[in-house]
């Protein structure tokens, strides 16, 4: 079994391993660097589980940041019907798309 963390980032967690390719909410990290994230739930390296409480104290998840890009488009329409009310709102969330380097 090989090593893998689930970490937490935008309010989600995410189980990921070395190599992973991820698309997470936006980081203020720019395209080419590198993004440690330390909001690591848990760990393990294949044989043993660490579990935080909420995180594991000294674990990182090392990322390399690809770029970042556009989501999905979401749609909210609410309405009343017979009155005439209507609401449409769209949102589109920025994405940071980067691949999983090393797990510590």
């Amino acid at each position: 079994m090989e090593a893998y963390a689930i970490l937490e980032t935008g309010g989600k967690q995410l189980l990921v391993r070395v190599g992973d390719r991820i698309e997470i909410e936006k980081l203020s990290v720019e395209a080419g660097q590198d993004a440690v994230l330390d909001t690591v739930c848990a760990v393990s390296d294949g044989t043993t589980l660490k579990v935080g409480t909420p995180y594991v104290e000294g674990a990182k998840v090392t990322l390399a940041v690809d770029g970042v890009k556009r989501g999905k488009k979401v749609v909210n329409f609410k309405m009343k019907r017979r009155k005439g009310d209507r609401r449409k709102v769209g949102h589109r969330q920025s994405l940071t798309v980067a691949t999983v380097k090393a797990i510590a």
